[in-house]
């Protein structure tokens, strides 16, 4: 079971984070967190993010929205830009982090508004 979440999880999250960043993960992990990669993979990946209640664009944003209500500006941004991939559109991160101000609180709508700003100047979201 564990190697077919591990497939399974692999999958999905190459179609979601794209290979590049995939690869990078692959080839960066070391003995001290080879273990927890396997774990993500396994447990994130090939068990929620395959669930099969919600499609890829709707789980996209419930995990923007609880990375900003948290303050992991450095995962809110990858799931932003992942965001190219699953069809979430700009216009829904929107109304996910007006939800985060609501539930979460303004500061961290507001951190989180700034790391959208930045992503969608960039890249042009």
């Amino acid at each position: 079971m564990p190697d077919e979440l591990h497939q399974r999880g692999m999958k999905v999250r190459r179609k979601v984070l794209g290979d590049a960043h995939v690869d990078r993960a692959e080839q960066n992990k070391t003995a001290v967190d080879d273990g927890f990669q396997r774990y993500i993979t396994e447990a994130a990946w090939g068990s929620v993010w395959t669930g099969g209640a919600v499609d890829l664009r709707t789980r996209s944003l419930i995990t923007v929205a609880l990375l900003a209500g948290l303050g992991h500006h450095e995962e809110l941004a990858m799931h932003i830009r992942a965001t190219k991939n699953t069809g979430a559109t700009l216009a829904e991160i929107r109304e996910a982090l007006m939800h985060v101000a609501v539930y979460a609180g303004v500061p961290a709508a507001n951190a989180a508004f700034a790391v959208l700003k930045k992503i969608a100047t960039e890249e042009g979201l």
